[in-house]
């Protein structure tokens, strides 16, 4: 019995899927983990600049529960960022068996732009909630709530409709070959 040769491209392709996948995979565990340490063992300046406020806006010693809150706050946009990663894992894992024009494939892909901008939107509120966390112990009026919108959520925003329309570039695409193919 005869083995057809892969094309190198193709095995290519292959073993990149299967190596994003295992990546995937990695992220998934390691992110939630690198989060809490963070909260843990960062400078509260530095933490309070990443919330959008000033480095002095945190007056009061911070506490064990608003670190904790903070880290908690801070795992519900990254939680659905995780179940995007766990979208793309499925699509490389698709890739890797060679099906890559499927409709699985396209659903994933898809799948994958809405958690990443589910997780962005829940990152703009996540971080307007732990500015008033961590300035929860400040006296009166001295509280603060920030919101911001930076370069990095408007970046992920677009990289998550290009990754959309790509995916409903392809499905279109593979919905036009199986019409075309049963006209053969």
């Amino acid at each position: 019995m005869a083995v057809a040769a892969v094309n190198p491209d193709t095995q290519r392709v292959r073993n990149l899927s299967r190596a994003l996948a295992a990546t995937c995979s990695l992220l998934i565990v390691a992110l939630p983990v690198a989060v809490f340490a963070y909260w843990a063992l960062a400078d509260m300046a530095e933490i309070s600049l990443r919330a959008g406020l000033s480095g002095s806006a945190v007056q009061a010693p911070p506490q064990t529960g608003q670190r904790f809150a903070g880290a908690l706050i801070a795992q519900v946009p990254l939680a659905l960022l995780s179940l995007g990663l766990w979208q793309a894992r499925e699509c490389f894992k698709l890739f890797a068996a060679g099906q890559v024009f499927t409709a699985r494939a396209v659903s994933f892909l898809r799948r994958f732009a809405g958690w990443v901008a589910a997780s962005v939107a829940a990152g703009i509120v996540a971080q307007s909630a732990i500015s008033v966390a961590l300035t929860l112990n400040n006296p009166p009026g001295m509280r603060h709530l920030a919101i911001s919108i930076g370069s990095d959520q408007l970046f992920a925003l677009f990289f998550a409709g290009m990754v959309w329309l790509m995916a409903a570039v392809i499905g279109h695409g593979q919905t036009l070959a199986e019409e075309n193919a049963g006209f053969v």
